[in-house]
C-alpha cells in the first residue's frame, strides 16, 4: 500500500502500485489532463511509470521548467517518425535537445530542402491529430539489437552494441514506429504541436569528419502557440539585428579566408574599438590599476608551470623553431602577469596591486564553430589581474562585482545575471584552498545582497569564478564578464611577497578579471543590442554635415573643422545629390545627427539639427549644436562616474 507524498507534504495512500497519471487523476481531472510526466524520488520518469512503495512524487505540467525538455524531446521523436513516414529508407541516428529546440541528424538518399520542412510539419501535425499513445518498452540489449538491425537501423545498433552487456534498453513506441530513448516522454502524441521546423543542415555521425555524412533538422518547441510565436518573433528580430549584417552595411569590419576567425577592422570600426578601449582605461585608472602589457608569444616551460599546457594545449597555436624551441601564442594573459608580479621584491604596501592589460589572444576554436565577432580565433581581452593579501581578497571581489555591474549600466544593461561556478572535477589545488576561494566569492555577493545562481564543477582548472550574463534589448542572454580567484598559480609560480613582519615567502592571492570579456564579441553584443544605433558618446561618427548646393561647400568643411576642433568626430557629405536623398542616406547609415546647411545657415553661421528617425531639432548656432553634443556625451560616458 504505497503512500505517495506531494510537494505540499501532504500524502495519499493507495490499496495497490499506482502510476503518476493515476496519482494525478485522484487529485483532479484537471491535473491528470495536463500530465506530462513525473518526479518520483528524484527521477524524472513517464507518466506511466508506476509506483510500487512509498514515494515523493512531484507531477510535472507544461507549467514547469522540466516541461520543456520533455516536450522537445518528444518532439525530435515526432519529426523522425514524420520523416521516415514520408521518405522510407531513411535511417534515424540521435536526436537530442539543444537550447531553445531540439535536432535530429538523418541518413537518406534524400536531399532535404526547406521546403520537405513544410511536408514534414504537416506530417507531424497529422501525428499530434491523431494522438497517437506513447509506450516504454524495455528490452534485453540482444533482443534491441536484433530488433533495429532487422528494421535497418545500422546506427542504433551501433549506439546499442557499445553498451553494457546486460543492461536493459529502453524503446518508445508510438503507433508503429519505435525509437531508442531512455526518456521521459510525454503519454502521447495529442501533447505536442507548438513546434516549427527552422532549417536543414550537414552533420557528420558521431561529430567526425571520417565518418558518414549525415542530413540534420532543427527545429523549435514550446509548451503554448503563444510561447512559439513569441519566440519566432524573437528570431525575426534577431535576423535583423545581426551584427555581421549591420557591420557589412555600416562598413565597421569583414573577415575572410585569409585569417579564419580574426577581424580586418575598418576605420569606424577601429574607432567604436578604440573608444571602448578608452572608456575602460578611464574606469580602470579611476579605480586604482595600472596597464601593462605582456609578450604575445611565450616559451613553452612558462605554460606548462601555468598547467595550461596540459589542461588547455589543444586550443593552443604552437611553433618550433630551429634550435627545437616550442613557443606558444598566448590563449590567456595570466602567465605574462604573473611574470611581471614577479619582477622585483613586492611588500605588503604594494597590494593589492591591480594590473590591466589590453591583451591580445589567440585560442583555435573549429571553424564550425566560428561566428562573427561572437566566436573568433584572435581577440583582444580587457584582462587584469590583482594581486592581494587574503585579508584584502574579498573586498577586491566586492569591488570588482560593484565596478562591473556599474559599467554595463551605461550601456543599458541593467538586467545581469551572476553566475557562481565552482570547482570542476579536473582541477589544480587541494580542497582547503578552493574552500577558501569559493567562500571569497560567494561571501562577496552575500555582503552585497546579490542574488545569484550556482553551477557546481564548472569553474576553472586553476580556480572558481564569476559569470555575468547580461539580456539584451530583445531578451537575449550574453556571458560576458568574469571574476575568478586564484591561489594555485601563485603557487606554481612561486611569487611571494614580504610581509608585514618581513617575512619573504607570503604568497599572494590572485583575481582574475575581465569586465567586456572579449571586446570582439562585446562590439557584436552592442551592436545587436542597439541595432547599430549607438550612443552618441560611442557611435563611430556624431554627426554629418549635408550641404543642399555646391556654395555652401567650403562653409560645409568650416562647420567640420570647427566640431572636430572639438574633439567631436564629424564627417561631411559633399555629394553632388539632392539633400533629401543624403539626409536618408545618414539615417540608413545610423547617424546620430544631421546637420543641413542652405545659404540661410551659411550667412547667419548656423545649422539645422536632425536627429535620429527624422526628429527635427531646429536651427542651431555652432555653439549651441556643440554644447549640446558635449552634454549627451557626459551623461551617457565615464565622466560623470569618475569625476
Amino acid at each position: 500500500m504505497p503512500v505517495i507524498t506531494l510537494p505540499d507534504g501532504s500524502s495519499r495512500q493507495f490499496e495497490n502500485a499506482i502510476t503518476v497519471y493515476d496519482v494525478a487523476a485522484d487529485i483532479g481531472a484537471g491535473l491528470a489532463k495536463a500530465t506530462l510526466a513525473g518526479v518520483v524520488d528524484g527521477r524524472e520518469v513517464d507518466a506511466s511509470y508506476s509506483i510500487e512503495s512509498d514515494a515523493e512524487l512531484r507531477i510535472i505540467t507544461s507549467r514547469d521548467d522540466q516541461a520543456l525538455e520533455i516536450l522537445r524531446h518528444s518532439t525530435a521523436h515526432l519529426l523522425a517518425q514524420a520523416v521516415q513516414q514520408l521518405f522510407p529508407g531513411t535511417q534515424v541516428t540521435i536526436g537530442p535537445t539543444v537550447e531553445d529546440g531540439f535536432y535530429y541528424d538523418f541518413a537518406s538518399d534524400h536531399n532535404f530542402s526547406l521546403e520537405d520542412l513544410e511536408k514534414i510539419e504537416a506530417k507531424m501535425q497529422e501525428l499530434v491529430a491523431n494522438d497517437l499513445e506513447v509506450s516504454r518498452l524495455v528490452y534485453s540489449r540482444e533482443q534491441a539489437v536484433e530488433m533495429f538491425r532487422e528494421m535497418g537501423e545500422h546506427y542504433k545498433v551501433e549506439i546499442i552494441e557499445e553498451l553494457p552487456e546486460g543492461e536493459d534498453i529502453s524503446v518508445y513506441q508510438q503507433g508503429d514506429w519505435m525509437d531508442l530513448c531512455r526518456g521521459p516522454h510525454v503519454p502521447s502524441t495529442g501533447k505536442l504541436g507548438a513546434f516549427k521546423l527552422t532549417k536543414v543542415a550537414g552533420a557528420y555521425w558521431r561529430g567526425d569528419a571520417n565518418n558518414q555524412q549525415l542530413q540534420r533538422i532543427y527545429g523549435t518547441a514550446w509548451s503554448s502557440s503563444k510561447e512559439l510565436k513569441a519566440y519566432l518573433n524573437r528570431i525575426a528580430e534577431a535576423e535583423k539585428r545581426d551584427h555581421r549584417k549591420i557591420g557589412r552595411k555600416l562598413g565597421l569590419f569583414h573577415f575572410a579566408d585569409d585569417a579564419p576567425g580574426s577581424v580586418f577592422w575598418h576605420p569606424k570600426g577601429w574607432t567604436l574599438f578604440r573608444e571602448l578601449l578608452e572608456y575602460m582605461r578611464g574606469r580602470q585608472d579611476a579605480a586604482g590599476y595600472v596597464e601593462v602589457n605582456t609578450p604575445d608569444v611565450m616559451d613553452r616551460s612558462l605554460w606548462e608551470t601555468s598547467g595550461h599546457w596540459f589542461n588547455y594545449r589543444e586550443n593552443m597555436f604552437s611553433t618550433q623553431t630551429e634550435d627545437e624551441r616550442i613557443f606558444a601564442l598566448k590563449p590567456m594573459n595570466c602567465p605574462g602577469s604573473v611574470s611581471m608580479f614577479a619582477q622585483g621584491l613586492k611588500s605588503y604596501r604594494d597590494l593589492p596591486l591591480r594590473m590591466a592589460e589590453f591583451g591580445k589572444v589567440h585560442r583555435y576554436e573549429p571553424s564550425g564553430a566560428l561566428h562573427g565577432l561572437m566566436r573568433v580565433r584572435h581577440f583582444t581581452q580587457d584582462d587584469a589581474h590583482i594581486y592581494c593579501t587574503e585579508a584584502q581578497m574579498e573586498q577586491e571581489c566586492i569591488d570588482v562585482v560593484a565596478l562591473v555591474l556599474d559599467i554595463y549600466k551605461d550601456f543599458g544593461f541593467d538586467d545581469v545575471v551572476i553566475k557562481l561556478s565552482t570547482r570542476p572535477e579536473n582541477r589544480i589545488g587541494s580542497d582547503e584552498v578552493w574552500d577558501k576561494l569559493e567562500g571569497a566569492l560567494s561571501n562577496a555577493l552575500d555582503v552585497m545582497g546579490l542574488d545569484y545562481v550556482l553551477f557546481p564543477g564548472e569553474g576553472a582548472f586553476y580556480g572558481p569564478k564569476l559569470e555575468f550574463v547580461l539580456r539584451d534589448a530583445i531578451g537575449r542572454d550574453w556571458q560576458c564578464g568574469t571574476l575568478q580567484v586564484d591561489m594555485n598559480l601563485p603557487e606554481r609560480f612561486d611569487i611571494t611577497y614580504v610581509d608585514e613582519d618581513g617575512n619573504r615567502d607570503k604568497r599572494p592571492v590572485m583575481l582574475h578579471r575581465a569586465l567586456f570579456g572579449s571586446l570582439e564579441r562585446f562590439i557584436g553584443i552592442l551592436i545587436e543590442h542597439f541595432e547599430g544605433n549607438f550612443p552618441v558618446w560611442l557611435a563611430p561618427q556624431q554627426a554629418v554635415v549635408v550641404n543642399i548646393t555646391d556654395k555652401q561647400r567650403d562653409y560645409a568643411e568650416d562647420v567640420v573643422s570647427t566640431l572636430k576642433a572639438q574633439g567631436l568626430r564629424v564627417a561631411t557629405d559633399l555629394r553632388n545629390e539632392k539633400v533629401g536623398f543624403k539626409i536618408r542616406e545618414a539615417e540608413l547609415s545610423k547617424m546620430p545627427y544631421v546637420l543641413v546647411v542652405g545659404e540661410k545657415e551659411r550667412e547667419a553661421g548656423t545649422v539645422a539639427v536632425r536627429g535620429r528617425h527624422g526628429a527635427d531639432l531646429g536651427v542651431m548656432s555652432i555653439a549651441d549644436f556643440v554644447a549640446h553634443l558635449q552634454t549627451e556625451i557626459a551623461n551617457k560616458s565615464v565622466v560623470n562616474k569618475t569625476a
